[in-house]
C-alpha cells in the first residue's frame, strides 16, 4: 500500500510539474507577444517590464531579445529623462545590468545616462568598465576619454612627472618626520604620493583626504601597489569635514598639500589651511622649536612676484582691437570684454585670472617691468592666513622701463616648503605650472601705450580666497607732482590721486553709451580674425551672386541656369548655427537681398547683435534670431518657412580646442536636405593636415614616465588608465618638438557630397621621413575649404582655434628616407591613428 501511495505521489508531483512548465511557457509566450505590441504602440515602459520578466524567468532567450531589450530599455530611459524619474531610469538600469552584467553598451549608455545628470564620477566607471568589456567600442572610448580629462586633469600627469617638485616635497616631509612630526595628514592627496613620502620618511601615523571619488579611488590602488594600505588611512571627503576623534583620532602634527594653482589660492589653499588650523592642526611652534608636541604646514609659506608685460597673444584673446570686420563697423557699438578683468573695481566677473605657460606663448612677450613683490603668505600664521583671506587691498606702483602695450599682469610664486627647500614657477623656470594672467580691457583708445618712466598703479587682495590684480590707472611721466584734482581741490594722498585718475578712465565715453557683452577668450580672438570673416564674406558673396538672376532671368553662374524659378520678391535666406557669439549673419545681411538667421541665444548676445545691426544700418527685418522661434535646439536645422529652403547654412565644425565637434557629418546631412538648389553648406569640405614629430613634452603630459620621476614609487600604472591620447589646446608654433616629415593632408571629409565619404571613414597615406629620431605624436590641424578658391587654416596665427596631436603609446624609431604608412580613422567625430612600416 506504501509503495501504490510513494508512486501516487511521484506522478502528481510530476503532473504539477509539468503543469508549471506550461504555464511558464504561457506566460513568457503571452509577456513575449504584450512585449512586442507595446513596442509598436511605443509604450516602452510596459515593453521594458515585460521583457524584464520573460528573461527573468527565460535566461535561455537573453541572446535571442538582447537588441529589442536594449531598445525598450533606451527608449524609456528617455522617457524617464524627459519626466525628471532619475531614481526610476537608474533602477531601470541595474535591473539591466543584473540580467547583462557583461554588455559593453548598457554599460556605456547607463555612464551616459550618469553623466548627463552631473554624476561624473559615476559615469567613468561605466565608460571605463564598456571599455574593458569592448576595446573596439568607439562610443565607449570616446566617452570614456571625454570624461577621463574632466575626472583625472592633464597637470596630475606633469606633476608626477616634474622630478624637481617631488625631490623638493619629499626631502622637506623627511626632515619634518625626522624632525619629531609623527603624525601627518595629507590635504588633497590626489595619487598619495606626499602620503607615502611621509610614511617613508618614518612617520607612524599617516592619514590623508581626497574629495574627488576617482582620485580616492585612484590614490587606494596606489597606496596598496605600494603596499602601504595599512599604514595610510585614506578618507572620501573634504578636510572641511573631517573632525577630531571622529576621523581623526587626535590633532596632527603635520599638515602636507600642494593645493595650489597658477594664481596660488585658487585652489582653496587659504580656507583649507584656516580650517586646519583651527580645528586639525596642533598649536604652531614656537620658534626654534622641535616638531615634537607642535603643529606645521609644508609648504611653509610662499611669494607671489608680479610683472607688467606686453603679449600681442594676451591681447588678441581678450581684448577687440579691429575697428571694422569684413565691411561691418564694430567699434563704439558695443564694449565686449573677456570673463576676465583687470580693470579697477570691476564685480562682473567669475574668473579673476587665465593661465599660459608664458613661455610658450604664440609670439612670445615683453618684460615692461621689473619683476615686483605682490604678496606674502605664512602658511604656519593663522593671522596672516586671515588677514589675507578677508579681502584687505595693497596697493603697489610699478615703474615701467621699457616702453609697449599694456597688455596684462603675469604672476607667479615662489613656494618655501621649508627653511631649505624652495620651487619657483617663474616663466624661466621648467616647472608643472603655469603662470597666472590678468588681461588689462577697457581702457580709453590710447591708455594702453605706456613709455619708460610711466607708474602703473594695481591693487592686490583676494577677495573671496582668489588672488587678484586690478589696475588702478597709469601715471605718465612728470605727472607725479600732480596733486590737484579735476575741479582744483587739493587731494590729500597718493591714493586719493589714482582714485580720481581711476574714475576718470572708468567713466570714459566715446559719445554713446556702450552695450557691455562678456564673451569667452575664443570668441573675441575670432572677432580680431580679420581674414577669417573675410574668407566668409567672400565665399558668401559668391553664392549669393550666383542665386541672385540677372536682368534676363538668367542666373550669374551657368550651373545654376535650369534652378527652379523662384519669387525674387523674396530674400535669400542664410542660416548660421555657429557656437557662441558670431557676426557672420550681419556680413551676409549686408552682401545683398538676403535675410540672416543667428543661432545665438544668449541675451547679451543677441543685445549686441542688435546693437551692431543698428550701427551698421542693418535694418530689423533682415536679422533673426533663430532658436528664438524654435520649440527645441535640436530643431535649429529646418526650414525657415514651410515653402522655403536655406541658400547657405554655415555650420561651426570644429571646436576651439582643436577637434571635429561631434555629430558633424549627422548635421551635414541634415543640412543639405534643407538646402536650395545651388545652396551650399559652409565649409564645403574640411581636410585634416599633419606630420609626425618627437615631443617629449607632449609624452610628459600625456602619461606618467615610469617609476623615475616619481622617485621609485609605483604610480605610472594606476594613473595611466587614465591617459587620452589626443591632446587639445595646443599651440603648435611655440610646442617644444622636432619635426620628423613634413605636413601632409590625412584625411579629406566633403560636407556636400556625402558619395565621397563612408559612414567610418579609414584611410592610409605615405609618410617620408626628413629627420632621424622617435616619432611621439602626431600633430593635427584643419583646412577648411569653403570653396574651391577659399580657405582657411586653423594653424594660422590669427587662427581662433588650437591644435590638438595624437600620441602614440611607445615612440616609433624611423630614419631619415624611411618611408611609413600612416593610418587615419575617423569615426564619431573620433580621430585615431596608426603607424607602420610597410610590409
Amino acid at each position: 500500500m506504501a509503495e501504490v501511495n510513494g508512486a501516487g505521489r511521484r506522478k502528481g508531483r510530476k503532473e504539477r510539474k509539468a503543469g508549471q512548465a506550461a504555464s511558464r511557457r504561457d506566460l513568457i509566450a503571452r509577456s513575449v507577444h504584450s512585449a512586442e505590441q507595446c513596442l509598436r504602440a511605443r509604450d516602452y515602459g510596459t515593453a521594458y517590464a515585460h521583457f524584464l520578466l520573460v528573461l527573468s524567468l527565460a535566461p535561455e532567450l537573453k541572446e535571442d531579445f538582447k537588441e529589442t531589450f536594449q531598445y525598450a530599455l533606451f527608449k524609456w530611459a528617455e522617457e524617464l529623462y524627459a519626466l525628471s524619474r532619475s531614481q526610476d531610469l537608474f533602477s531601470c538600469y541595474e535591473q539591466a545590468l543584473e540580467l547583462f552584467p557583461n554588455d559593453d553598451v548598457i554599460c556605456n549608455s547607463m555612464g551616459e545616462q550618469l553623466f548627463r545628470l552631473g554624476f561624473r564620477d559615476e559615469a567613468a566607471g561605466y565608460f571605463y568598465k564598456a571599455v574593458k568589456l569592448n576595446p573596439n567600442s568607439a562610443d565607449a572610448k570616446e566617452n570614456f576619454y571625454r570624461v577621463a580629462n574632466w575626472l583625472v586633469e592633464r597637470w596630475h600627469f606633469v606633476m608626477l612627472n616634474d622630478v624637481k617638485r617631488n625631490q623638493m616635497y619629499q626631502k622637506a616631509i623627511e626632515n619634518a618626520v625626522q624632525a619629531g612630526c609623527k603624525t601627518v595628514l595629507d590635504i588633497g592627496t590626489g595619487t598619495g604620493i606626499l602620503s607615502m613620502f611621509a610614511q617613508s620618511a618614518g612617520a607612524p601615523h599617516v592619514y590623508a583626504c581626497e574629495v574627488s571619488k576617482t582620485m580616492y579611488d585612484l590614490a587606494c590602488e596606489v597606496v596598496a601597489t605600494n603596499h602601504m594600505d595599512g599604514k595610510i588611512k585614506l578618507l572620501h571627503m573634504k578636510s572641511h569635514d573631517v573632525r577630531v576623534p571622529e576621523h581623526l583620532p587626535e590633532k596632527v602634527s603635520l599638515v602636507v598639500t600642494e593645493t595650489v594653482d597658477a594664481g596660488l589660492f585658487g585652489e582653496g589653499i587659504l580656507e583649507t589651511l584656516i580650517h586646519a588650523w583651527k580645528n586639525l592642526l596642533l598649536e604652531p611652534k614656537p620658534k626654534d622649536s622641535t616638531c615634537d608636541g607642535y603643529g606645521q604646514v609644508i609648504p611653509a609659506g610662499a611669494v607671489v612676484y608680479g610683472m607688467v608685460v606686453e603679449c600681442p597673444e594676451i591681447r588678441r584673446h581678450h581684448r577687440v582691437f579691429v575697428n571694422e570686420v569684413a565691411g561691418l563697423v564694430v567699434e563704439e557699438a558695443v564694449q565686449f570684454s573677456s570673463p576676465v578683468h583687470c580693470s579697477h573695481k570691476s564685480s562682473d566677473v567669475n574668473e579673476p585670472y587665465a593661465t599660459e605657460k608664458i613661455s610658450r606663448v604664440p609670439g612670445g612677450y615683453r618684460a615692461l617691468s621689473q619683476p615686483f613683490l605682490a604678496l606674502t603668505v605664512d602658511f604656519n600664521n593663522l593671522q596672516d592666513l586671515e588677514s589675507i583671506a578677508s579681502g584687505k587691498s595693497c596697493r603697489i606702483s610699478v615703474l615701467v622701463q621699457e616702453p609697449g602695450q599694456l597688455d596684462c599682469f603675469i604672476t607667479w610664486f615662489v613656494l618655501h616648503l621649508d627653511s631649505e627647500h624652495n620651487l619657483s614657477t617663474g616663466p624661466s623656470e621648467e616647472t608643472c605650472w603655469e603662470q597666472a594672467v590678468f588681461p588689462i580691457q577697457n581702457l580709453p583708445a590710447d591708455g594702453y601705450s605706456v613709455n619708460r618712466g610711466d607708474t602703473v598703479v594695481l591693487d592686490v587682495h583676494c577677495p573671496d580666497c582668489y588672488l587678484r590684480l586690478d589696475l588702478v590707472t597709469v601715471i605718465r611721466a612728470g605727472e607725479e607732482d600732480d596733486r590737484m584734482s579735476s575741479d582744483g581741490t587739493s587731494l590729500e594722498n597718493e591714493v586719493d590721486l589714482c582714485d580720481a585718475l581711476a574714475s576718470l578712465h572708468t567713466t570714459h565715453q566715446t559719445g554713446t553709451e556702450q552695450q557691455a557683452c562678456i564673451l569667452e577668450p575664443s570668441e573675441i580672438a575670432l572677432l580680431n580674425n580679420v581674414i577669417y570673416h573675410k574668407s566668409f564674406k567672400d565665399a558668401i558673396s559668391k553664392v549669393i551672386s550666383s542665386l541672385t538672376p540677372r536682368e534676363n532671368g538668367t542666373f550669374s553662374n551657368e550651373n545654376h541656369a535650369e534652378a527652379p524659378r523662384q519669387d525674387f520678391e523674396d530674400p535669400l535666406y542664410i542660416l548660421d548655427v555657429s557656437e557662441g557669439f558670431s557676426i557672420l549673419p550681419l556680413i551676409a545681411a549686408r552682401l545683398g537681398k538676403v535675410k540672416s538667421y543667428s543661432s545665438v541665444e544668449e541675451k547679451q548676445h543677441c543685445v549686441a547683435l542688435e546693437r551692431l545691426s543698428e550701427k551698421n544700418g542693418i535694418s530689423e527685418d533682415r536679422l533673426e534670431f533663430w532658436l528664438n522661434q524654435l520649440e527645441a535646439n535640436d530643431d535649429v536645422l529646418q526650414r525657415p518657412k514651410s515653402d522655403k529652403l536655406w541658400s547657405i547654412i554655415i555650420l561651426d565644425v570644429i571646436e576651439p580646442c582643436g577637434l571635429i565637434r561631434q555629430e558633424v557629418m549627422e548635421k551635414c546631412a541634415i543640412a543639405r536636405c534643407l538646402l536650395q538648389s545651388g545652396g551650399k553648406i559652409f565649409p564645403q569640405c574640411v581636410a585634416i593636415h599633419g606630420m609626425l614629430v618627437e615631443s617629449h613634452t607632449l609624452m610628459q603630459e600625456s602619461a606618467v614616465q615610469g617609476t623615475e620621476p616619481t622617485l621609485g614609487f609605483t604610480i605610472a600604472p594606476s594613473i595611466n588608465q587614465f591617459k587620452v591620447p589626443v591632446h587639445v589646446f595646443l599651440n603648435l608654433s611655440t610646442l617644444p618638438c622636432v619635426q620628423l616629415s613634413d605636413p601632409i593632408e590625412l584625411l579629406r571629409l566633403d560636407l556636400m557630397n556625402p558619395l565621397s565619404n563612408h559612414l567610418n571613414l579609414a584611410t592610409e597615406v605615405k609618410v617620408i621621413i626628413c629627420k632621424s629620431g622617435q616619432v611621439t605624436a602626431i600633430p593635427f590641424w584643419y583646412r577648411l575649404h569653403l570653396d574651391e578658391d577659399i580657405h582657411l587654416d586653423t594653424s594660422s596665427d590669427m587662427s581662433h582655434w588650437k591644435q590638438a596631436a595624437f600620441v602614440l603609446e611607445e615612440p616609433f624609431r624611423v630614419d631619415e628616407g624611411q618611408e611609413l604608412l600612416l593610418g587615419v580613422h575617423f569615426q564619431n567625430s573620433n580621430v585615431s591613428m596608426t603607424l607602420r612600416r610597410p610590409s
